[in-house]
């Protein structure tokens, strides 16, 4: 798979994050547990991520996007756990514009989409 291609499809997939945590906050179920979601090697752009050539891990943005995407899958597993744990209000504070999930979310996809930029 390209880099673009890698990214395009790495930006859409953690994009549905938001909407499974909320399903999971409101029915307190997931098919996902947050011992699955917090490692960032489970996922196809982390699979990806962690298979790069030389060249690719060489990008300045590597690291950074690296980094930005092991916080967003412990962010993630985090509000996951409080969902199924029944912590719904705690869980909704966890998500919403203001929190570290959110922040590390739209941090991670503006380094992506600079990453695909250079590349476009």
């Amino acid at each position: 798979m390209s880099t673009k291609n890698a990214i395009v499809k790495g930006i859409a997939a953690h994009g549905l994050w938001k909407q499974r945590l909320i399903d999971a906050i409101n029915t307190g179920t997931s098919e996902w547990t947050p011992d699955i979601v917090c490692q960032d090697n489970q996922c196809e752009f982390g699979k990806w991520l962690y298979s790069c050539s030389h060249d690719e891990k060489s990008s300045p943005h590597y690291e950074t996007i690296r980094n930005l995407h092991a916080d967003f899958h412990k962010s993630a597993a985090q509000v996951l756990d409080l969902a199924l744990k029944g912590n719904t209000n705690e869980a909704q504070d966890n998500i919403s514009s203001a929190s570290k999930y959110s922040e590390t979310s739209r941090n991670l996809t503006r380094e992506m989409m600079n990453w695909k930029s250079e590349i476009e």
